[in-house]
Formats: structure tokens, C-alpha cells, sequence
């Protein structure tokens, strides 16, 4: 069953995107070469605490960091190490904030440093994707109708769509009903209703949509091909309108 937000949960909603939002802007100074991937996790953890709030993802299903941060090839799910970023790599960060019992989601991908052309092009893609998968969020549209203008524009421009991972949507918990996948036919799934709250993820590749999952840690998602993949990600909510961006 798919939760709809009564007023003041949305409010609260409200808040809680907010403050996941800022949580990238802020970090997003300090993505440079030498700065490694902990570092990042612990200034993230540290701004949540500031704010009163707490990192959704710290020992959610035993994730041990505050934040996922994805590295190249890492599609999702990437575990904060000491790995210094270098010049030319992309990194997504993947963070959700609890405040007043209810959670925000979002993700970026970002450049450290100069990087190539074409990991600047996933990178657009991976957002411009995003945008058109919200154009159809709207009440009375279908839940496929999201997953299909994502996939139609990352696949039109080249690149792999991950199936084995999907957006969702989110509340009191931070995966609640439904599961959004990134692909498949529109006018299908669920009817979209005002007070849905979303958090829609597009993951795309610049090679195969195929990906594979660390059995040592249990958590790092890497593209199959070993080609770099680019995650982004906010949070929706549905209303009789436009869609609102809660993260942004």
C-alpha cells in the first residue's frame, strides 16, 4: 500500500528534504582531489548532527556510514574508506537526513577536478533523466509513465539503465511502497495520487545496464563492465500540480 501524506506530514516532509539538500550543497565544496571518501562521510554525519537531525542510511540494513559515496564503477551503495579522490574521477554521493520522524533522499554525482568530456555527458544525462521522469509525475499519470521518460532519455542517449535497483518511495521509512524502476512501458503500475511522497533515482551506465554486487562487504553495487556509472536522485512529492522537489 502506497502512503498518502496528510498536510502536516508533508510539512514535516518538507523539512526533512530541506535539510538532505543542503547536506550536498554543502559537501559539494570539499569534493577535490586528496580528500577521501571518509572525510566526506564525516563531515556529512557532522552537518546532520548541527541540524538536529540524524543520517538516514547509519545502520540502516547494517550500513556502517552515514552516507553512500560511489566512486567510477561504483554504481550505488559505496562504503566511506579511505580512498583519496583523484583528478578525473566522478563520485556520487547518496545521502537522506531524519528529522521529526520522517526522511529525505537525495543523490548527486559530481566531478573531482578536470574530468573527460564524456563522464561530464553521463553526468548531464543522469540529470536531465531525472527531469523528464518528473514531467510525468503528476496525479492521474502512472507510475510507468515515470520509469519509461527515464529510460527513453538515457537510452536514446547511449547509455546502460540499471535494472537491478529502482527508486521508491519514502516517509516514515526511508523505502516505503512502491518500488520505481527506471525502465519499462508507460500507462503501467500504479495510478499516481496527490500526497505520494517519491524518491526517484535514476542509475545509468555508461556501458551495460548490468551491474554486480561486492560479496565481500555485502553493499558496493559495480557496473559490470567496469565503466563508470552516474546516480541523481531527489525526493517528489505528488500534489494536484506541478511536482514539488522536496530535496532541491
Amino acid at each position: 500500500m502506497i502512503p498518502v501524506k496528510t498536510k502536516s506530514e508533508q510539512d514535516r516532509m518538507r523539512k526533512a528534504g530541506r535539510l538532505t539538500g543542503d547536506a550536498l550543497k554543502m559537501i559539494e565544496a570539499y569534493i577535490k582531489p586528496g580528500v577521501t571518501t571518509l572525510e566526506l562521510d564525516r563531515r556529512i554525519e557532522e552537518f546532520f548532527a548541527a541540524n538536529g537531525a540524524s543520517p538516514s542510511f547509519k545502520n540502516l540494513y547494517g550500513f556502517p556510514n552515514a552516507a553512500c559515496i560511489s566512486v567510477n564503477e561504483v554504481v550505488v551503495h559505496g562504503i566511506p574508506s579511505e580512498y583519496a579522490l583523484k583528478e578525473g574521477d566522478i563520485v556520487s554521493i547518496d545521502v537522506g537526513a531524519l528529522i521529526g520522524g520522517f526522511h529525505g533522499d537525495a543523490a548527486r554525482t559530481f566531478a573531482v577536478g578536470q574530468i573527460d568530456a564524456a563522464l561530464q555527458r553521463l553526468i548531464d544525462v543522469a540529470r536531465e533523466s531525472f527531469f523528464k521522469g518528473i514531467g510525468e509525475a503528476r496525479e492521474g499519470r502512472r507510475l510507468g509513465d515515470i520509469s519509461n521518460a527515464i529510460q527513453t532519455h538515457a537510452e536514446s542517449n547511449g547509455y546502460g539503465v540499471v535494472r537491478a535497483l529502482t527508486g521508491h518511495g519514502i516517509g516514515r521509512k526511508v523505502h516505503e511502497d512502491p518500488s520505481i524502476p527506471n525502465f519499462g512501458p508507460p500507462s503501467s503500475g500504479p495510478v499516481l495520487k496527490a500526497g505520494y511522497c517519491l524518491a526517484i533515482e535514476p542509475m545509468i551506465n555508461l556501458g551495460t545496464f548490468r551491474v554486480s554486487f561486492d560479496q565481500a562487504d555485502g553493499w558496493t553495487c559495480r557496473t559490470a563492465d567496469g565503466k563508470p556509472s552516474a546516480h541523481y536522485e531527489n525526493t517528489v512529492l505528488i500534489t494536484t500540480g506541478e511536482p514539488e522537489i522536496l530535496t532541491l
